[in-house]
């Protein structure tokens, strides 16, 4: 995990603005003047506590990642004796929500599922760092519930399908939106993705 450091209000509450724009619109497009304009500062201010628009970034990530630590912790809140599959469930139930549902809580989950699609120069330390120990941890419990007689391809692949199936309804949402005749995601709708995902990877594995 990134340490999160104590920061004076000001600076928090440009992070607070920068962070849902570069969740909204990306990094390369989210421009200083945008979060000026939304945090009512200036630019001065952005350079005195955050130098440039590459520290502000990190630092946004710093400060989300502290952030959903207090909602959700690093091991997804699994309980180490549950069965494999209700491990499976925990993970995607908590996976989905941090991608979809509104709240400062989620922001860092949004910006991670950006850096998939669009990285940036901090992807690397973001794998190493919070994308690894999650990727590893949702794989152990995919060979929990396939069985010793899978190869490390067949976990890896199967990881990498059920994390894909999630990520599709953070990144292909106007499409998904559009589709449905909607322009967000209520709570209901993010239960009801997460329980179809659950369902649709527990009978996938069970006959793989």
């Amino acid at each position: 995990m990134i340490p999160a450091k104590t920061m004076k209000p000001k600076a928090e509450s440009i992070l607070e603005a920068a962070g849902e724009i570069f969740a909204e619109q990306g990094y390369r497009k989210t421009t200083v003047r945008e979060i000026c304009k939304r945090c009512k500062v200036n630019l001065a201010a952005i350079n005195y506590y955050f130098g440039d628009k590459d520290h502000m970034y990190l630092a946004c990530l710093k400060h989300y990642q502290s952030i959903a630590a207090q909602k959700v912790p690093f091991n997804f809140g699994i309980n180490p004796s549950a069965s494999p599959k209700e491990k499976l469930s925990t993970f995607i139930q908590t996976f989905i929500f941090r991608l979809l549902e509104e709240g400062k809580q989620t922001l860092f989950g949004k910006l991670l599922a950006r850096e998939f699609i669009e990285p940036t120069g901090a992807l690397d330390a973001l794998v190493e760092e919070s994308i690894k120990p999650s990727f590893y941890l949702l794989s152990s419990i995919v060979r929990e519930v396939l069985g010793n007689n899978c190869t490390d391809q067949e976990v890896e692949l199967c990881t990498m399908s059920i994390l894909g199936q999630c990520l599709y309804f953070r990144n292909a949402q106007p499409i998904i939106f559009r589709l449905r005749n909607k322009d967000t995601f209520s709570e209901e709708d993010i239960k009801e993705i997460a329980e179809h995902i659950i369902n649709f990877s527990l009978k996938a594995l069970d006959n793989y």
